[in-house]
């Protein structure tokens, strides 16, 4: 995929000037190690001129997430940098940051799970943002989606177009006062390519993408473990849609022939 094609597979519904002729652009990927991520970072590959991945520690309860990043990055060569950010560490208050928290089920009838870090992808992408702007790059990419989220608000559509508006207002990409407010951010752009996948679909396209290879090195289990623990809800997330893909999860297998 390549160009105009890529710019409509993206996710992002953004059809504005920034999506245009992608492979003469280079990006920068939010790049977590996980399974939505690695996808996301081989459509990068497959689509802009040139990739950036930038990995963000948090304080999350484990150190697996990076290794899994930086594992992936040195396989397909793409530069990684990474950020500390203490906030989230002080803010506490989740399972995600605070390993004497118990991991819980998803609630059942609706609320905010107990690994919900709150803002945490407004942060990410704002930093982001603003690291790519030192670097020349006008194009972000992240791995979220809004069809089989696990009920983080800052994971759908309409956050991310606001959040794309804002930042492209706030870097001077976009003129504040143009005459449609609404418009889109001309000259800057956050793609998801996942955002209306199911986990599912995800899998089968990670399949196209020639994915499949990293994603046995990717990290998705909120235990940190290895293998993964496959009874939180990142494990189980990730399960149904292999399940549901009819393929064999490539880290299961990985894990499999080690033993």
């Amino acid at each position: 995929m390549k160009g105009n094609e890529s710019a409509r597979e993206d996710g992002s519904g953004n059809s504005n000037a920034a999506t245009s002729r992608l492979e003469e652009q280079p990006c920068l990927v939010v790049f977590s190690g996980g399974q939505d991520s690695t996808t996301c970072l081989h459509w990068a590959l497959r689509a802009f001129k040139s990739v950036e991945a930038i990995f963000f520690a948090y304080g999350q309860r484990h150190a697996s997430e990076m290794a899994a990043a930086e594992a992936i990055a040195e396989r397909l060569s793409v530069p990684l940098k990474v950020f500390k950010l203490d906030f989230f560490r002080e803010l506490g208050g989740n399972a995600l940051l605070d390993p004497g928290m118990a991991i819980e089920p998803m609630p059942e009838g609706g609320g905010l799970p107990n690994t919900f870090v709150p803002g945490r992808n407004l942060i990410f992408l704002t930093y982001a943002a603003s690291y790519a702007f030192t670097r020349g790059i006008r194009h972000l990419v992240t791995g979220v989606c809004q069809t089989d989220y696990s009920g983080y608000p800052d994971c759908r559509d309409a956050t991310l177009k606001s959040l794309e508006r804002a930042l492209g207002q706030g870097l001077g990409w976009i003129d504040s006062g143009a005459p449609d407010p609404a418009a889109p951010a001309k000259g800057f752009a956050i793609h998801a390519p996942l955002m209306f996948k199911t986990k599912a679909e995800s899998v089968h396209w990670a399949r196209e993408l020639g994915a499949l290879e990293s994603l046995a090195y990717s990290h998705t289990c909120y235990e940190g473990v290895y293998p993964p623990c496959g009874e939180c809800p990142a494990c189980l997330l990730r399960q149904k849609g292999f399940q549901e893909a009819g393929l064999e999860d490539p880290l299961l297998a990985r894990a499999r022939r080690a033993q």
